[in-house]
């Protein structure tokens, strides 16, 4: 291991380092490290006065590139980049931002306690943002000496059982002790864990044809140098004296000097970990979110995402219910609409010509779409993740607060889409009206009552198809009077039957049979139509 080596020859990995609060993250990212970045190891003052990890902190190790890689680039050495996350179950923010840049992930369990309601909330997030898993039981040395090789067989087999339900069940499990309580005893199982990293490492897609875009987690100034930005490349390349965006506030400027771990660099793609200077930039401006290159990042007012559910919710998601809504480092409350392609096809697509059935609530399934509308404007690039959740949940519960997440498939970034953009989405509910047939007046032509009301409209119901119970197929011609009642017409005739149940002089009977045959009405109303029209395809 070595950090001696240009960045020029070094492929990235960001390893995100996940679980409960307490289980051991910090002292494991310190004792893989090599090299300390932003926030590395608690050094923020409030993670020392409280004595947990707040913020996300960074730190690497160098390698050797592993032989299963060589043909995938030309580098030689690969780096891990350790992102150490928050454990505590108020920082879930903090985590889910975190992990949208991470290419693999690390969940450290307390050997001691096993699963923990925020170990089951980071593999959750882990199953949605990061395919890659390792394992690793920690706090190995509190365990008995005399039971301890049977302790962390039970253990493992616990978390093979968990892990059987989900997308990582061949992960692998390394037990260790990063930070032994005895301070005389060293660290044990960090060579395992190194060398499992490596045997699992996959370099990720990498986009740099794409706009840059730049996740930012730390701003901080340095005097006659300029305001310094920390973060991760998510997407396409960056050079010295190429322009940036911060577009949360509108300032713009030129990239002055680049760093990789405090080494000067004069590009950087997709993937890597990297500090930018640039001059006149206020750091109070900016705590953490995007750069970008100029004009790329749209501020979206609502959005359309292709959704899932996440398995592990109890709760209901139903539309005009209000959740949380991460993107990235941002989290605002947003209105849910949930609807549905009905005839879904694979790698369906989001298209505003195609009709849409509105669904009450998200279930589980491929096929759904849902509408957010942000109580405030978002910045998101194209394509961004979106995770709900039930933030006010209690926090000591035991209960995955994570309820749904999906991909933004068409942002909405007029401020007036409520009447630019709503009216045009083709969001329908099935509706249905039901009346009784009164009597028949020819072999084709009958009188409805109890469709409509004395007082509704009638003129919009005029040329509406409708079908009897007795299985006819009418339309709705004229009003027959001034009590709501509706002459319906058969092209096609009535049934002898129907003719004869309600036609005196076919029946010789002075009234109709007691149960009156059904005359239903059923049509499209698109939710967002302000006419209310009544559609029938």
């Amino acid at each position: 291991m070595e950090m001696e080596t240009s960045p020029e020859n070094v492929v990235n990995l960001n390893i995100g380092i996940l679980g409960h609060v307490d289980s051991g993250k910090t002292s494991l990212a310190k004792a893989l490290s090599q090299v300390a970045g932003t926030a590395a190891f608690d050094k923020n003052p409030q993670s020392q006065e409280r004595g947990i990890t707040i913020d996300l902190g960074f730190s690497a190790v160098v390698v050797d590139l592993p032989p299963h890689l060589s043909g995938q680039t030309s580098k030689s050495k690969l780096q891990f980049t350790f992102v150490d996350c928050p454990g505590h179950a108020s920082l879930i923010r903090t985590i889910i931002g975190g992990a949208q840049i991470i290419h693999m992930m690390v969940l450290v369990v307390d050997v001691t306690k096993g699963m923990q309601t925020q170990t089951a909330e980071c593999l959750v997030i882990g199953e949605i943002m990061c395919k890659n898993m390792i394992v690793v039981l920690n706090k190995t040395d509190l365990l008995p000496p005399e039971k301890r090789d049977l302790s962390i067989e039970k253990m493992k087999k616990k978390m093979s059982l968990t892990l059987a339900k989900t997308i990582f069940k061949s992960a692998p499990i390394v037990a260790l002790s990063a930070n032994p309580v005895d301070s005389q005893s060293k660290a044990e199982g960090l060579d395992r864990l190194l060398g499992t990293m490596k045997e699992k490492a996959c370099l990720p897609e990498k986009h740099l044809e794409k706009p840059f875009l730049f996740a930012v987690d730390h701003c901080f100034g340095i005097r006659g140098q300029g305001t310094v930005l920390t973060g991760t490349v998510l997407q396409g390349t960056v050079s010295v004296k190429d322009e940036i965006q911060v577009p949360s506030i509108g300032f713009s400027a030129k990239v002055k000097s680049m760093q990789m771990f405090r080494r000067p660099v004069n590009t950087a793609e997709e993937g890597d970990r990297l500090g930018l200077c640039v001059p006149h930039l206020d750091p109070k401006q900016l705590e953490r979110g995007l750069v970008c290159q100029p004009n790329y990042i749209p501020l979206m007012y609502a959005s359309i995402l292709h959704v899932h559910r996440i398995k592990y919710f109890q709760g209901n998601i139903k539309s005009k219910d209000k959740f949380h809504i991460s993107i990235g480092y941002e989290t605002v409350m947003a209105q849910l609409t949930v609807f549905s392609l009905v005839n879904a096809v694979e790698n369906m697509s989001f298209d505003l010509a195609s009709d849409y059935e509105s669904k009450e609530e998200l279930q589980e399934g491929e096929n759904y779409f849902m509408l957010l509308q942000f109580e405030k404007p978002i910045l998101a690039a194209p394509n961004s993740l979106a995770i709900g959740s039930r933030l006010e949940m209690d926090i000591d519960g035991n209960a995955c607060r994570l309820a749904f997440w999906g991909r933004i498939v068409h942002p909405i970034t007029d401020k007036n889409y409520e009447k630019s953009f709503l009216p045009h989405l083709r969001i329908y509910k099935m509706k249905e009206r039901k009346g009784v047939v009164e009597r028949v007046v020819k072999d084709d032509v009958l009188i409805a009552k109890n469709l409509i009301k004395k007082e509704t409209n009638a003129q919009s119901f005029l040329g509406l198809s409708v079908d009897l119970s007795s299985g006819e197929h009418g339309v709705i011609e004229s009003t027959f009077g001034k009590s709501g009642k509706l002459n319906i017409h058969f092209e096609g005739g009535l049934k002898e039957e129907t003719i004869a149940k309600y036609k005196k002089e076919a029946t010789k009977k002075t009234a109709p049979s007691e149960t009156p045959t059904d005359v239903i009405l059923r049509f499209k109303r698109y939710i967002f139509d302000t006419e209310k029209k009544m559609i029938q395809n």
